[in-house]
């Protein structure tokens, strides 16, 4: 196989990491009460982790072990998958259920009942597997020969074959000798979240998010659409600032929901983070329908209309009512004859090629001391290639260098995505600053550059807001 040599190399090189993944726990006991084979399996597995002859590898090295092979490979035409040649074990505690048909084949599972770390899919060709694998349930798998690499949904996942150029299933006659349960089943704690806090590194996480609703749109839509042959994406929403975070709820047409009217109320949903088809976008799965609780109010946005201007500037003035500092690099911030309108502020790391810069753009002090709920936005316009801007707040900078003066906390915003067109101006998303209410702001923008990378970002309008 094309990926022995590299994984005999990438598995050398990952032993120490592997052997300091063991589990440091001396209470391998089994209960009597799975049936005699699968104990016995089990007490062996437990064992030979005891003695050395097997290493317990964690989810997260695991996937870390396929991601160096992954990220070492180019083009297109290579095996998504690698084959584990040693003793590993992998443990972890199912985060999914098939016993309403929205999950096929298939089972998710996390490295802890709760404040998970790292997920793994698993493959396997056997259905009602919740009878079984239900959710929370203790699972050992035993990896020597079997694979780990992309399922069809770009999941990293372990599985018992390849299938083309993908990890295939476990096969009914390797489930028995490979895939392990344990009598315990713990509670599997959702990891609470915002919709627009998911991302990649929550696949496989069985989440719950608060305070979420379908548009109202959908009213009198059914989870299901009864055009689709397969799977059906509803969007959901969640009320931030003075709009919506969207997520999506993908569900199954094998699914014995398919056809439930959707909740017009708000609520919770617990669910797991998966990917679509193909890998394309994050989504939503159900395990149960009980786990959508629809029994409250919608939300509705913040209205600016009841919100009071604190802070605003279209940089008319300049850089009046901002200080700049210099940290490295001879290029600084100023003003350009361009913006939304014009002008705006201006900071381009590049001078005959890419310089490494780094640059502070620092608000002067505004005054939080008669507001609340306070929120600021900004729009920005990216050309070329590099990092983007970071944004930070700060209650307490005097002046200076801010590496060194100041508490600085880093806010989440939205820049321009597009660095290959000019004059795509896009908004920052509303950014809660809430948390210096009563007391005195600083915003600050940090542009920085590399040798071989320098962005030109324009910056204008930023607006602070409070009521």
């Amino acid at each position: 196989m094309k990926t022995t040599k590299l994984l005999t190399l990438l598995l050398a090189l990952f032993a120490s990491i592997a052997i300091t993944s063991c589990v440091e726990d001396d209470d391998y006991s089994v209960p009597n009460s799975l049936g005699s084979e699968e104990n016995a399996g089990l007490e062996q597995i437990l064992a030979d982790i005891n003695s050395g002859d097997l290493t317990e590898i964690s989810i997260a090295d695991l996937k870390a072990l396929y991601q160096a092979y992954e990220d070492g490979q180019s083009g297109f035409d290579y095996d998504h998958f690698i084959q584990i040649p040693d003793n590993l074990v992998v443990k972890g505690y199912v985060t999914s259920s098939d016993a309403t048909g929205n999950f096929y084949k298939e089972f998710y599972m996390q490295d802890a009942p709760e404040n998970p770390t790292a997920a793994l899919g698993v493959l396997l060709n056997q259905v009602d597997s919740y009878n079984q694998f239900n959710l929370g349930r203790e699972v050992y798998i035993k990896l020597k020969d079997m694979y780990v690499g992309y399922n069809a949904n770009e999941i990293i996942s372990v599985g018992g074959k390849p299938d083309e150029d993908e990890v295939g299933q476990f096969t009914a006659n390797q489930i028995p000798t490979k895939i392990f349960r344990s009598a315990v089943t713990e509670t599997i704690v959702p990891l609470q979240v915002s919709l627009s806090e998911i991302n990649e590194s929550h696949v496989g996480f069985f989440v719950t998010a608060t305070d979420v609703q379908f548009p109202e749109n959908l009213a009198g839509s059914t989870y299901g659409d009864p055009t689709e042959d397969f799977d059906t994406r509803r969007t959901l929403q969640a009320c931030e600032g003075f709009g919506y975070s969207n997520f999506l709820v993908e569900t199954s047409s094998f699914a014995n929901f398919y056809n439930t009217p959707l909740p017009t109320q708000g609520g919770t949903i617990s669910a797991v983070v998966l990917k679509s088809f193909g890998g394309d976008d994050l989504v939503l799965l159900l395990n149960d329908l009980n786990d959508v609780e629809f029994d409250n109010a919608r939300c509705m946005p913040l209205d600016i209309n009841d919100f009071t201007v604190v802070f605003e500037d279209g940089f008319d003035g300049g850089l009046n009512q901002w200080s700049t500092f210099n940290v490295t690099g001879a290029q600084v911030w100023g003003t350009a004859n361009f913006g939304n309108p014009a002008p705006s502020a201006y900071m381009n790391g590049y001078s005959g090629g890419a310089q490494e810069n780094e640059d502070w753009l620092i608000s002067e002090a505004i005054d939080l001391s008669d507001v609340t709920n306070t929120f600021f936005f900004f729009e920005t316009d990216k050309r070329y290639d590099g990092n983007d801007l970071e944004v930070y707040m700060s209650t307490d900078y005097s002046g200076g260098d801010p590496n060194s003066n100041g508490t600085w906390t880093l806010l989440d915003a939205t820049m321009d995505p597009n660095a290959n067109s000019w004059n795509t101006w896009t908004n920052s998303g509303s950014i809660d600053v809430s948390s210096a209410d009563g007391q005195m702001l600083y915003i600050a923008f940090k542009y920085t550059s590399t040798s071989s990378a320098a962005a030109t970002f324009e910056l204008d309008n930023v607006t602070v807001l409070g009521l």
